[in-house]
C-alpha cells in the first residue's frame, strides 16, 4: 500500500504539471498575418488569448500544442495589427458636435448660409451652434461676417465655427449675450473689428468667452451620441483614444458610462486648461486605469494656422500686419509647466507657429533640463524653425502629430509661410530623427476619424485625390513601419503605456484590429482606403464589417 500511495502521488504529480503546460486559453485566432509591432517587428500567423490578453504569439501548431482544449477562431487570411490609437482628438467634443449644424464641405459662405437656415426650420428653439466651415476651400477664401446672420437671424442666437474650432462667426444676438463689442479686449482672443465695427468674426479666446454662455447639450441626448461615436471609432479599429482637453465634468460623464458598462473604448484624458478642472484634479492626483487614465494637462501657447492665429516669430506672408496670437504667455505656461511637475502630470501644450514651439520648447527644457522620462508632449508642432528641431531631443519632448494636417493644408500653407519657411512646416521625418519616435494622431474633428487617412498621408503625402504627383515635401515622409509604429506603439509610449498595450505581445491587453489589406505591401494610393474587417478589445469582438463573420 506505501509503495501503490507512492505512485499515485507521482502519478498525480505528472498529470497536475502535464495540465499545467497544457492550460486552456480562451480563444486561439488563426489564418492570419499578424504584425505584432514588437520591438524586432516580428510577424505570425497565430496568437492566443486569455482574461482578455495575449498570452502567446506564434503558429496555430505551436498553440494548439500548449493551449488543447482553446476555441479556434480563423480569422480569413486577415491582416492583424494592434489596436489604432489615435494620439490627439476630441472624442466627447465631437459627439457634442454631432448634435449639431455640420457645415463640414461647404463651399462657399453661401452654401453655409443655407444649410444654417435648413438646420434653423427643423430645431426651431434655442441657439442654433455648427462647425465645420474652411474659407480656404471656398473660391473667394476670406473671411465672412455676420451681415447676412444679422438679417436671417436678428432674434436668435447664432455661432459657426471653423472647421479647427479656433475661429467663429456669431451674429450680433449671440455677441450680445456674450457681452462682447467692438472694445472689447481679449487676451490671447481677438473680437476682428472693420472700420471700428464688429465683424461678428472671433478668433482662439474671444470664441471660447461666447462658447463659455452656450448652454451644454442635454446629457439624454449627449449620452447616445457619444455611444454612436464608439462604433465609428470601432469601426475604423480605434481602440484608444487621447481625447486632448476635458473638462472635470466631461471626465466625471466618461467615468459613469464606464462605470455602467456602456462605455468600453480606451480613453487617454489631457485635462483642460480650466482652473476648477485642473485644482480637483491636481489634488487627487492621476488617475490610471485599463478603460479611463488621466494624467496629462493640455494648454494652449497660440492658435490655428488656417485662422492666421498659428504665433511666427515674423509676419505671415500673406498679410504682413500680424505675427499671429499668442494664447498663453511665458510666464503663464512657466507657472503651469512647474505644477504640472510637482503634481505629477504630463504637460502637453498646443503650439503651431515657430515661435510658439520655441516658446514651449524652452519652458519645457526649463523644468525638464535635460535626459528625463517624463514624455512632456508638444501637440502639432507645425512650424519648427530649423536652429529649434534639437531641443526636442536635448529635452526629450514628444512630438505628437497629424499627418493629415499637412495634406489638408498644403494648398495654402505656402501663401501663409513663404517658400522658405515652408521648409520647416510638417516636418516630420526631422521631428522622428530627435528622439526617434513620435505619436501620430488626426486631431478629429477638424480631420476625418480614419487612422489610415493619416497612415496614407505620412507615407503617401497626397491628398486622396494623389495630388500633388510626387507629394508634398516627399523627403518629409515616414516609412510605412515608422507610420504604423507611430499609431500604436509609439502612441502608447506617448501615454505611458507601452508596456501595456500598443503591439501584440504575451501579457498585453488583447487589443487588436483585422483589415482586408496589408498595410505594408498595398498599393501606395490605395492605402487609405483599406477596409477593417473587425475590431477587437480585450480579445471580444467589438465590430465586424458586413459579410465578416470569423469561424470559431
Amino acid at each position: 500500500m506505501p509503495g501503490y500511495s507512492f505512485r499515485a502521488c507521482l502519478l498525480f504529480a505528472a498529470l497536475f504539471l502535464s495540465c499545467k503546460k497544457r492550460e486552456q486559453a480562451d480563444a486561439i485566432f488563426y489564418n492570419a498575418s499578424v504584425y505584432t509591432v514588437n520591438y524586432t517587428f516580428d510577424r505570425a500567423s497565430a496568437f492566443a488569448v486569455k482574461n482578455g490578453r495575449f498570452a502567446a504569439v506564434g503558429t496555430l501548431d505551436e498553440l494548439q500544442k500548449r493551449y488543447p482544449r482553446s476555441r479556434l477562431v480563423d480569422l480569413k487570411g486577415g491582416f492583424v495589427y494592434p489596436g489604432f490609437y489615435d494620439a490627439h482628438c476630441h472624442f466627447i467634443s465631437y459627439a457634442a458636435h454631432q448634435l449639431q449644424l455640420d457645415l463640414v464641405g461647404t463651399a462657399s459662405w453661401e452654401e453655409v448660409l443655407e444649410r444654417t437656415k435648413t438646420f434653423a426650420s427643423k430645431n426651431p428653439e434655442g441657439w442654433i451652434v455648427g462647425r465645420g466651415w474652411d474659407q480656404n476651400d471656398w473660391s473667394q477664401p476670406h473671411m465672412p461676417d455676420f451681415s447676412e446672420l444679422n438679417r436671417l437671424f436678428p432674434n436668435r442666437p447664432v455661432l459657426l465655427r471653423r472647421i479647427d474650432g479656433h475661429a467663429g462667426i456669431a451674429n450680433q444676438h449671440a455677441l450680445d449675450l456674450a457681452g462682447l463689442t467692438a472694445q472689447s479686449v481679449i487676451p490671447g482672443g481677438q473680437v476682428v473689428v472693420r472700420n471700428g465695427k464688429l465683424t461678428g468674426l472671433l478668433l482662439d479666446e474671444a470664441l471660447t468667452r461666447m462658447e463659455a454662455v452656450i448652454p451644454p447639450p442635454p446629457t439624454d441626448q449627449l449620452v447616445p451620441a457619444i455611444l454612436q461615436l464608439e462604433q465609428q471609432c470601432f469601426a475604423a479599429g480605434l481602440t484608444t483614444l487621447v481625447d486632448a482637453g476635458l473638462k472635470k465634468d466631461e471626465i466625471e460623464l466618461a467615468d459613469s458610462l464606464y462605470r455602467a458598462g456602456l462605455l468600453r473604448i480606451r480613453l487617454y484624458a489631457m485635462v483642460a486648461d480650466d482652473e476648477v478642472s485642473k485644482k480637483y484634479f491636481f489634488e487627487k492626483g492621476p488617475l490610471i486605469g485599463d478603460r479611463l487614465t488621466v494624467r496629462s494637462v493640455k494648454y494652449f501657447a497660440d492658435g490655428a494656422l488656417g485662422s492666421r492665429g498659428a504665433l511666427l516669430l515674423r509676419p505671415y506672408s500673406d498679410q504682413p500686419q500680424t505675427l499671429g496670437l499668442s494664447i498663453s504667455g511665458r510666464d503663464y505656461l512657466l507657472q503651469q509647466a512647474r505644477l504640472c511637475d510637482r503634481y505629477g502630470f504630463q504637460m502637453c501644450t498646443h503650439a503651431i507657429g515657430d515661435s510658439a514651439n520655441r516658446l514651449v520648447l524652452h519652458i519645457y527644457g526649463e523644468i525638464l533640463k535635460g535626459t528625463n522620462d517624463k514624455r512632456w508632449r508638444i501637440e502639432h508642432c507645425q512650424v519648427i524653425a530649423p536652429d529649434d528641431f534639437r531641443l526636442f531631443a536635448q529635452y526629450h519632448v514628444v512630438p505628437s502629430v497629424q499627418p493629415v494636417h499637412a495634406t489638408s493644408d498644403m494648398y495654402w500653407a505656402v501663401k501663409r509661410l513663404g517658400v522658405y519657411r515652408i521648409k520647416g512646416a510638417y516636418a516630420y521625418r526631422t521631428l522622428l530623427k530627435q528622439n526617434g519616435w513620435l505619436a501620430i494622431g488626426s486631431d478629429f474633428p477638424v480631420e476625418n476619424l480614419n487612422p489610415l487617412h493619416g497612415f496614407y498621408a505620412a507615407v503617401v503625402r497626397k491628398d486622396q485625390k494623389h495630388y500633388p504627383p510626387n507629394g508634398f515635401q516627399p523627403e518629409q515622409a515616414l516609412t510605412r513601419e515608422e507610420a504604423l509604429k507611430g499609431m500604436t506603439i509609439w502612441a502608447a509610449r506617448s501615454c505611458f503605456q507601452e508596456t501595456d498595450r500598443g503591439s501584440i505581445e504575451a501579457g498585453k491587453l488583447a487589443d487588436f484590429v483585422v483589415l482586408a489589406k496589408d498595410l505594408m505591401t498595398a498599393p501606395a494610393d490605395s492605402l487609405f482606403a483599406i477596409p477593417v474587417l473587425a475590431t477587437y478589445l480585450n480579445g471580444e469582438q467589438v465590430y465586424a464589417a458586413p459579410g465578416f463573420s470569423p469561424v470559431p
